[in-house]
């Protein structure tokens, strides 16, 4: 009975604290108008621009590591670690100088390239490895000769793996799976040949084998070195034009489950294919260090407005709490504990920021919908229509806990000011 006597007690004076509060806000609207638009700001400016710099991190890393290999295999020459003089008895256990060491004969296929790929596939860490042929050819525009880089592809594999298609500006990769004798030019190559899908190049090897082969589409990568010199071939193609027989592979792209364990993964291979193994934390490491500190930037600059705007309330209920001594003194002599007004200023902060908060995260959603919308057209990326940005509601989660956190430490602080006042003091100051 008296459990449930002190609860009613508890919810009425819950009720109680919260109606003041809310009379005090009320009364004071211009200054919980400014505290509340300052926590909008912060919130909605939070949202704004993590959901806009990870979308274009997102973006990036699209370009770049979705046409990355986690794991990527070939054969580099390179000069021998063992000189003819080291197998010599007479020279064993002394220190040899030699220079102009030239790189050893060797050739640019894998060897077993197709056992290796079998094995590969296998593997429950990989998601797909897929041959390559990277070869230098040359295309012919009438006696002018352009020089390109010519790689052969399993075509639909290297579509699923590396998002070959999001890239393709006219034509598909069905057309070039599909045709055999079918080529698939780089948009700065087309652009100096003055070709459309559908015409013949000739291209010619570096032997001086030429093959006609019909264009079924062009791509651009956004990078003009590339798109100025690069097309794609089905494998056989690429064989036929280099003369080698159908288990002729320069390269192996390997892709993983987990990204993560490419560096140790890339050093087992690399033993036990006798190849070179370069993974892709190697591979684009300036890359990723440029990504991770554009992303810490706007965290900082986010969570910086955030505690500017907890500042700005913490200020408003400092003062109101100078100018509200005669009512605290008044709540006190009537019976309010020093907790209930404490409670009461407290109560008053986070109305305000959840009231802000809300607003905030509401202005941040619409203005991203508004930039997911804003044309984006630019010749280096013809398949990015709009901005990019990432609606993560991870971002809006933080945004409205950091507001809640914030807008408490803020009206905690002045309400142990209000909790210690001396309601006697005041009424003698009086």
């Amino acid at each position: 009975m008296k459990r449930q006597k002190s609860t009613s007690r508890n919810r009425a004076n819950w009720k109680l604290i919260l109606s003041i509060s809310k009379t005090h806000i009320w009364t004071r609207k211009k200054q919980s108008l400014i505290a509340a638009l300052g926590v909008t700001f912060g919130i909605g400016t939070y949202v704004i621009m993590m959901s806009f710099m990870h979308g274009l991190n997102d973006l990036l890393d699209g370009l770049i590591l979705n046409r990355t290999p986690h794991i990527h295999l070939y054969n580099e020459l390179k000069p021998s670690t063992k000189q003819p003089l080291d197998l010599n008895e007479n020279y064993q256990g002394k220190t040899i100088f030699v220079q102009s060491v030239k790189p050893k004969n060797a050739q640019v296929r894998i060897h077993n390239a197709l056992p290796i790929l079998s094995f590969l596939n296998s593997q429950p860490y990989v998601k797909g490895a897929t041959p390559q042929i990277k070869a230098q050819a040359y295309y012919l525009a009438g006696s002018n000769q352009l020089n390109g880089s010519l790689t052969g592809i399993d075509v639909m594999k290297e579509g699923h793996l590396y998002n070959l298609g999001d890239y393709i500006i006219d034509g598909s990769l069905e057309n070039l799976a599909q045709n055999e004798k079918g080529i698939l030019l780089g948009a700065g190559v087309a652009k100096k040949l003055s070709v459309r899908v559908g015409d013949v190049v000739q291209v010619s090897s570096i032997k001086g084998d030429v093959m006609p082969l019909k264009v079924v589409g062009f791509y651009q990568s956004g990078m003009a070195e590339i798109d100025n010199i690069q097309s794609y071939v089905n494998l056989k193609v690429a064989q036929r034009l280099t003369g080698q027989s159908n288990d002729y592979v320069t390269d192996i792209n390997i892709k993983l489950n987990d990204m993560e364990l490419a560096p140790k993964l890339a050093k087992q291979m690399e033993e036990m294919f006798d190849v070179t193994a370069v993974d892709i934390q190697t591979a684009n490491a300036q890359f990723e260090t440029g990504s991770s500190i554009r992303t810490m930037i706007s965290y900082a600059v986010s969570i910086t407005l955030l505690i500017v705007a907890g500042f700005g309330i913490y200020n408003i209920l400092n003062m109101l709490i100078f100018e509200k001594m005669n009512d605290i003194a008044i709540l006190k002599a009537t019976g309010f504990s020093g907790k209930d007004v404490k409670w009461m200023f407290i109560s008053q902060a986070m109305i305000i920021g959840l009231v802000g908060g809300f607003i905030g995260l509401s202005v941040g959603y619409l203005v991203t919908v508004i930039i997911d919308n804003t044309p984006f057209d630019t010749a280096a990326l013809p398949t990015i229509k709009t901005f990019p940005v990432d609606y993560d509601i991870k971002y809006y989660i933080i945004g409205v806990s950091f507001s809640l956190i914030s807008t408490f430490l803020a009206g905690y602080f002045p309400s142990r000011k209000a909790e210690k006042i001396d309601p006697v003091d005041i009424i003698r100051g009086q």
